[in-house]
């Protein structure tokens, strides 16, 4: 019985922990930090050469808008080298982005992945910031100067943008998925606040140029990698909120699904690749953001969902507290509301009331296939691109 207890509060508390405690957690340490080292603004002065880089895979429904919103970027044009790389494109993706004589334009037939396509690309930027940013996305304005300013700082070593999610749609899926990127953006903000954001996200991150190194083309979560490994070389990603890129939602719950599964599955390749982030004694403040923030929702939180369930129908029957009873009916109530969720997603219709808990659950089960996928070596890094609302 003391086992059952032990796994029944263990495994609640890894699932409050992961999903709340931590976000509590940081808020308490940073507003102590900030009473004891009040941190300074960036310099909104600061104005290096900085250059964009955009990886496009048949994106020619998108790229005159996104070529459009690239040229209205605000900053100063001498100091802005703009490169699309559209290696393996099939459309007219590198014929549309030829038109324009401010954009390098980097083609070649041979289709190896957007890690490797990032790789060539660095080979020819010589700026000492580069931003990189996707063909689907839009940036706003002053995204560049927002993000560069914070290189006045020499201990930054890279700047994540936030990511957006773009919707009218205020009760489906798309609402759903823009909740859950801004609560995400929401501990990247407090993640900064106290140390570092811990893995930026491909819509938008930059880097110090010399700190870049070649990402293997195998990696699935090129810019987690390459984020994480500016870190372990003793810098900070700090985040600049004010610089985002507005993306549309996935077109609908199997694209969301394909994309979901395939994170997941680049989750455990980055914890077996960036295995020294546990270390503790080297990194101690990183470890514990790493390990709070990423880790554990890629591994114990999936796991803890049914051990939860299972000891808490099993305190329910052999101990006498109806605590118990009410408890195990509040999940029994949970799942039948994510199963209601999952059933309108296919349908695309809209109840929040039972879609946050489908994603809830939808997330985890991803987990699970990311997992398999890992295991058997079978999650591609040459990215499908995901249709979009």
């Amino acid at each position: 019985m003391t086992a059952i207890y032990l796994l029944f509060f263990l495994s609640a508390f890894i699932l409050f922990y992961n999903y709340a405690g931590y976000g509590i957690l940081l808020l308490l340490l940073t507003r102590i930090k900030k009473r004891f080292s009040p941190a300074s603004a960036p310099d909104a002065s600061f104005e290096p050469h900085v250059s964009l880089v955009v990886a496009a895979y048949n994106e020619e429904a998108d790229m005159p808008a996104k070529i459009a919103n690239t040229l209205a970027l605000d900053y100063p044009a001498h100091k802005l080298e703009i490169i699309f790389i559209t290696d393996g494109s099939t459309d007219n993706t590198p014929a549309i982005i030829a038109r324009e004589k401010r954009i390098r334009l980097l083609h070649e037939d041979i289709r190896s992945g957007k890690t490797a396509a990032i790789n060539r690309a660095m080979q020819h930027v010589t700026a000492p910031v580069v931003i990189f940013c996707d063909a689907n996305t839009m940036l706003n304005r002053e995204a560049v100067r927002n993000i560069v300013k914070h290189y006045a700082d020499d201990s930054v070593g890279g700047v994540a943008g936030e990511k957006r999610v773009m919707s009218r749609d205020t009760a489906g899926a798309a609402a759903t998925e823009n909740l859950y990127w801004k609560y995400e953006s929401f501990l990247k903000k407090l993640d900064a606040d106290l140390y570092s954001v811990v893995g930026a996200a491909g819509e938008l991150f930059s880097v110090r140029t010399q700190l870049y190194r070649p990402v293997e083309e195998q990696v699935i979560l090129d810019d987690f990698v390459i984020s994480l490994r500016v870190n372990m070389q003793g810098y900070r990603i700090a985040y600049a909120p004010d610089a985002y890129a507005l993306e549309a939602p996935s077109f609908s719950i199997t694209e969301e699904h394909k994309r979901k599964v395939r994170i997941s599955a680049g989750g455990f390749q980055s914890i077996v690749m960036l295995k020294g982030l546990l270390n503790f004694f080297k990194y101690p403040v990183l470890s514990f953001q790493y390990i709070s923030h990423r880790v554990l929702r890629w591994t114990l939180c999936p796991l803890s969902l049914p051990v939860l369930f299972v000891t808490n129908a099993a305190l329910a029957v052999l101990t006498p507290y109806v605590i118990f009873k009410w408890l195990l009916v509040a999940q029994v109530l949970f799942y039948v509301l994510a199963m209601v969720g999952y059933a309108q997603a296919l349908r695309q219709k809209k109840s929040k009331l039972s879609y946050i808990p489908f994603y809830f659950l939808f997330m985890n089960v991803a987990v699970y296939q990311g997992f398999s996928r890992y295991m058997k070596k079978s999650q591609s890094a040459v990215w499908e691109r995901s249709k979009r609302s």
